[in-house]
């Protein structure tokens, strides 16, 4: 290659880097955790486990009981990650040791999701027991990561960034997911056991494998991240000093939080607005598999919706951002909250298979973007030096978010008359419209101005 060739080359990924947010190693390596993460949440939380968990690991237990313990399984990690981390957000940003504790709850995640590969059959309290860890430590490491993100991005980027991990993770959790069911449907072509007569161990191995292939592909491309996004520094604010105990802050600090929301409101506003919108998306995530099936569609199609979305929410996530800089981060989810009021009211039509791939599509190109967006602009509503606290409420609120709407679904679709469940989807509606109402009041150039005031106020240490 000529030198002038490999300038031009290098101009050209020079561009596409600060078109994509990642001009600097650390926005970099910070992406990649999301194309690391999304693996577990893809081929684990949504695809693979809950079939594993009910035809493997629950086999010996009646649907009741095998539901309720699948169900007590996600709700106590839940529980335990809304008491843990609103605590250690602000220890971690107090000490700054958000990278320590992202390393804790990855580890732990990783852990826990390998140790999937030894549940065999029968071995229900194992799995259950298992899968509420992993949920904890991803939950966790999401938490510190999205609070590094106003450390490696500055504002005029932060949009882009957070919309290329988004698209990174739909990449990722795609790629990885279209791999495992490969060798799950044919293992013959892996070198693995195929054929009639197969040992349970034998029958099993290809969506244990699964899950170990998530662990190392969640451990592998975190390393990015651990070797090369630098901690933020530490600062403290005009009533503490570095020597106090880091609890303590902690304590004190939640306190302040929670009278700082009611007068810095847009901030406030932005968290209830994400609870409720983030809910209705949550709901449709959660529950359009299980709808789906009510409807008697093939698991192939299901499964091929999943996919489907992950192909389409690359090229949409980046869509959003450049959408955001013409419009403005706000104006752009709001028209992703307003198209999934759109596609709640399209699926209570839903009448076949080819209808639900058609929502698939009509989701895929927008909730990689919506969500990547209320990531990036609620880090700008919030000082720098509280990025763990304010994301630990921020992660809190959107685990909470898989709460509600489901609850409110099933409730629904179990008290209307048998061949009617379909009109439970219009249950989801109102998440959405509350939640854009509420997003449309938040005014985004105040909040800006009073973190950026709140961040005034600290000093290093």
């Amino acid at each position: 290659m000529s030198a002038s060739a490999g300038r031009e080359s290098k101009g050209l990924l020079g561009r596409l880097y600060m078109r994509l947010g990642l001009e600097s190693p650390p926005a970099r390596a910070w992406a990649v955790y999301d194309f690391a993460n999304s693996a577990f949440i893809t081929t684990v939380v949504a695809a693979l486990f809950p079939i594993y968990f009910e035809s493997v690991a629950a086999r010996d237990l009646s649907e009741r009981d095998a539901t309720a313990l699948f169900s007590w399984s996600t709700t106590l990690a839940l529980v335990l990650t809304a008491l843990l981390n609103p605590l250690l957000g602000p220890v971690a940003d107090f000490l700054a040791w958000r990278k320590r504790f992202f390393a804790a709850f990855l580890a732990l995640g990783v852990l826990a999701t390998s140790g999937l590969f030894f549940v065999g059959h029968g071995q229900a309290l194992l799995a259950a027991l298992l899968f509420g860890l992993a949920n904890v430590g991803a939950a966790g490491s999401f938490v510190f990561y999205d609070a590094l993100l106003p450390h490696v991005a500055p504002p005029e980027r932060i949009d882009r960034l957070s919309s290329t991990g988004y698209a990174l993770g739909y990449l990722g959790g795609g790629l990885l997911l279209a791999v495992n069911l490969l060798w799950i449907q044919h293992p013959a072509w892996f070198g693995l056991p195929a054929g009639e007569d197969l040992s349970p161990a034998e029958q099993t191995l290809p969506a244990r494998l699964a899950f170990l292939s998530v662990a190392l592909w969640w451990a592998l491309f975190s390393l990015p991240l651990l070797r090369w996004v630098p901690e933020p520094p530490r600062f403290v604010e005009a009533d503490e000093h570095g020597g106090q105990s880091g609890l303590r802050v902690a304590f004190t600090r939640l306190r302040e939080t929670f009278a700082e929301l009611r007068q810095h409101r847009d901030a406030g506003l932005m968290l209830l607005a994400f609870l409720l919108y983030n809910d209705g998306i949550s709901t449709i995530f959660r529950m359009a598999a299980w709808f789906g099936a009510q409807r008697g569609f093939e698991s192939n199609v299901l499964i091929g919706s999943i996919l489907l979305v992950q192909a389409l929410g690359v090229p949409c996530a980046l869509g959003f951002a450049g959408l955001a800089r013409r419009l403005s981060a706000k104006t752009a989810i709001l028209i992703g909250v307003l198209s999934y009021l759109g596609i709640t009211l399209l699926a209570f039509w839903m009448s076949n298979e080819t209808h639900f791939l058609l929502l698939a599509v009509a989701v895929g190109l927008v909730m990689g973007g919506t969500q990547a967006l209320s990531r990036s602009l609620f880090a700008s509503l919030i000082p720098k030096h509280k990025s763990g606290e304010y994301f630990a409420l921020f992660g809190v609120l959107e685990k909470f978010a898989g709460i509600f709407g489901p609850l409110l679904f099933a409730v629904t679709a179990g008290a209307l008359p048998e061949g009617r469940q379909h009109f439970a989807v219009l249950t989801i509606a109102p998440f959405f419209l509350l939640g854009a109402l509420l997003l449309w009041r938040v005014n985004v150039p105040r909040g800006q101005a009073r973190a950026r005031a709140l961040e005034a106020a600290t000093e290093a240490v």
